[in-house]
């Protein structure tokens, strides 16, 4: 039997040649949260409640497009896609009726994926729940199965939701993420999890509204990994894994007190109910809610807002057609009532709340619910159930575990679920740039350390100074990849998104051009991935239609590091040489004129290459127009702080990856590694260098042994034309060191450096040591 492309051996991936793999990996894509037919991204009310007849085919992007963006992604870089997708793009028109279009869409996709050396693991995408409750993820059904009704979440404020936004512009900066903590999410997620606990009046069709949740969604997930599994020459081939859930929230589980905020509820923005406040205002009754803001120093109360839903309530009224998905709710669970009420937790006829610590302790246990126990008893028979599934298909999968966001991992070390095909998924965010939408270099917080206790007080978390605040970036990603393994045991850790919102300071970078902010921004976070010791990550996000008015079509969102209104960077130099002395080894970039990536990539920057005549058009050209949108955020189209994550990485590395990182400034690249033996000669340690830090003329090598090559190529395993530096170094501690062109950082290219780079793509071939 072969080797696997891709397996796990301790805490690091290996591929078929025994040599370690880093995964430098990208979330694709952004569009995958809404459906294309009828597009409705969130900014758009029209049609948004017809959430049956709809259609994700085509999302992420089309068959004819997928070359175009595949080549892209390449091309930067990236050799792993977290491929990002949703329970309602399979199962949106009713329970069990799967859309065998979508997932035939998918497969083809994951085929031409395929002819890039991809590797992809699949991710079950969801925010708060579902795109009726203000994010993605479920369909439209899982709520009125619930009993819940999406159409009134508007006026009981039970979710914020952008399609019902007033107006939809002036939609709040990350208001969207305040729903976890308002009653419709809290109400699926309580019941998805710990509906067996807590609602065990909640029967339809025979079962629990637990196991009629999770049934059908571990159902789905199996389904797709049936249909995968069936295609023949995509498992293991092409898709590698598994991600169990994105971002898995307890809901109600643990509140120690309903009529309070918990302590450790970090985010308040907007109108903030405690959970008695959010259930009244579900019934229809008014309330004064505090409302919260975030400044410079955190969020901070801003006074209190009346909301009044006039009578209006978030559950399904007692007349409601529940036969229309075809389930039968037992006679036992009222339509047109609480569903809380009907637990004996507070009494409609005089509002008055009776179990305010309901969801306290584990009812069957009697132990406090805290977020620990959540992780290690609920969320874990989940994802025991989801795991089982998926390998009853895929028995090879490797199976990415996420627990709920920067919350204490599952204690696994040295149990049976100590599965050596796990890998450790957490997610990190650096939360004052995220929620301000500023780069601040002089001051930021270690997040991870206030929620591990690690300060007498939150002023000692705050980091001074640039230097400290990379350094801190990168301590608490190291933080957090040793505590997966004190918890899980020892598997890879793998950071599925890490990102940064390019909208920054009101959109100045669109108005001017100047990605500044930006660049200094997602290079400290870099700087933390590559100096952290993980094995690597999934960047968020790449979205195909991101632009400037609405970013990423998504709750007013804005990370995609694409943009139709920006340029592309100039990655490929090097035009085919015509003169006859150059030598056979060459680095020119010869096109094979039969590869679907010549005949279907045709964006500006395509796969043709930069030549000197075309090189100062590439540069100025924005890749699509934009003449629809506003002048003024499309007249100064950059390269999007492009040269910041386009950046060097170890591909495959002969031995163990002892350390590696970029240093921008000085476009420098550095690697240590350790081999127990010389590199054979069809396994040395390969490492991509982009052609924009390291044009192969201009750039300095310095190795401790062995022979080096320089070359642009598409190697027999992918089709993407990359830079590849190959090295084959002796046994023992080895060092690299390569020095590139140094740039200005966030702004487009000026006219001196236009002509310099001229004069570097004209001088550029192959370096052979």
């Amino acid at each position: 039997m072969a080797p696997l492309r891709l397996c796990i051996e301790g805490r690091i991936f290996r591929d078929a040649k025994g040599r370690e793999v880093t995964l430098r990996g990208i979330n694709c894509a952004g569009d995958a949260k809404f459906p294309l037919k009828p597009e409705i991204p969130s900014h758009i009310t029209e049609g948004f409640f017809e959430g049956d007849e709809l259609s994700f085919v085509g999302r992420p992007f089309s068959v004819d497009e997928a070359h175009t963006h595949f080549s892209r992604l390449k091309r930067y870089g990236y050799n792993a896609i977290r491929y990002v997708w949703t329970w309602e793009a399979l199962e949106h028109a009713g329970p069990g009726r799967y859309d065998e279009e979508w997932v035939q869409h998918t497969i083809e996709l994951l085929r031409l994926a395929k002819d890039y050396g991809f590797y992809i693991w699949m991710d079950p995408h969801q925010d708060v729940w579902s795109r009726f409750s203000g994010g993605s993820g479920a369909p439209m059904w899982t709520l009125y199965a619930t009993g819940l009704n999406p159409r009134t979440f508007a006026a009981t404020e039970a979710a914020i939701v952008h399609n019902t936004y007033p107006d939809p512009a002036k939609f709040p900066k990350m208001i969207w993420s305040t729903n976890y903590t308002r009653l419709a999410a809290q109400v699926m997620f309580t019941l998805f999890f710990a509906g067996k606990d807590f609602a065990p009046k909640a029967i339809i069709n025979g079962k629990n509204i637990q196991d009629f949740l999770q049934g059908h969604f571990i159902d789905a997930c199996r389904h797709l990994a049936q249909r995968i599994h069936e295609a023949g020459d995509l498992e293991n081939e092409v898709v590698i894994g598994w991600e169990s859930m994105n971002e898995p929230n307890r809901g109600l589980l643990g509140c120690p007190d309903l009529s309070t905020i918990p302590a450790d509820q970090q985010l308040q923005k907007g109108t903030s109910p405690t959970a008695w406040q959010a259930i009244l205002t579900g019934s229809g009754r008014s309330c004064e809610v505090n409302t919260w803001d975030f400044g410079g120093l955190g969020p901070y109360k801003s006074g209190t807002q009346l909301v009044d839903p006039k009578g209006e309530s978030a559950w399904l009224p007692a007349d409601y057609d529940d036969s229309r998905y075809g389930w039968k709710r037992d006679p036992g669970w009222k339509l047109g009532q609480c569903l809380w009420a009907q637990h004996g937790i507070w009494d409609p006829t005089n509002d008055v709340l009776l179990k305010k610590d309901y969801f306290a302790k584990d009812p069957k246990t009697k132990e406090k619910l805290d977020y620990e126990y959540f992780t290690n008893n609920y969320f874990m028979s989940y994802y025991r159930a989801h795991r089982a599934a998926i390998t009853s298909v895929h028995t090879d999968a490797i199976l990415l575990c996420q627990p709920p966001v920067l919350e204490i991992p599952p204690s696994l070390k040295g149990t049976k679920d100590d599965d050596p095909n796990m890998v450790y998924a957490p997610h990190y965010y650096d939360g004052v740039t995220l929620m301000t939408k500023k780069w601040n270099r002089y001051w930021n917080v270690d997040v991870f350390g206030l929620l591990r206790g690690r300060y007498m007080s939150p002023a000692f978390a705050i980091k001074v100074g640039e230097t400290a605040i990379r350094n801190c970036f990168r301590d608490q990603l190291t933080a957090i990849r040793k505590e997966g393994m004190d918890y899980m045991g020892i598997h890879p850790c793998l950071f599925t998104e890490i990102g940064i919102p390019y909208d920054m300071d009101d959109k100045y970078a669109y108005k001017t051009g100047d990605y500044t902010s930006q660049a200094l921004a997602m290079d400290a976070n870099h700087f933390a991935l590559e100096g952290c010791g993980a094995n690597g990550y999934a960047l968020w996000v790449y979205t195909t239609r991101n632009n400037h008015e609405w970013g990423d079509n998504w709750n007013g969102e804005d990370l995609s590091i694409f943009s139709i209104d920006d340029k592309p960077l100039p990655l490929s130099p090097h035009a085919k040489s015509d003169d006859p002395s150059r030598s056979t080894n060459t680095s020119t970039l010869s096109l094979d004129h039969t590869s679907p990536a010549y005949s279907h990539s045709r964006s500006s920057d395509s796969q043709s290459p930069i030549t000197q005549s075309n090189l100062k058009t590439t540069l100025s050209t924005p890749s699509m127009s934009s003449s629809a949108r506003s002048t003024a955020l499309t007249a100064n189209p950059g390269f999007r702080a492009a040269e910041a994550y386009v950046r060097p990485s170890p591909i495959a590395t002969a031995g163990k990856v002892q350390s590696y990182g970029f240093d921008l400034r000085n476009a420098t690249f550095t690697l240590t590694l350790s081999s127990e033996a010389p590199c054979t000669e069809d396994a040395p340690t390969e490492i991509f260098l982009p052609e924009f830090h390291f044009p192969a003329e201009s750039s300095a090598v310095d190795v401790t042994s062995g022979k080096w090559t320089l070359n642009i190529d598409d190697d027999d395993d992918d089709a993407g034309l990359i830079q590849r530096f190959r090295w084959w170094h002796g046994a023992g501690e080895q060092k690299l060191s390569v020095k590139g062109v140094q740039r200005r950082q966030g702004m487009s290219l000026g006219k001196e450096e236009e002509e310099g780079y001229l004069d570097q793509c004209q001088q550029s071939k192959c370096v052979v040591m």
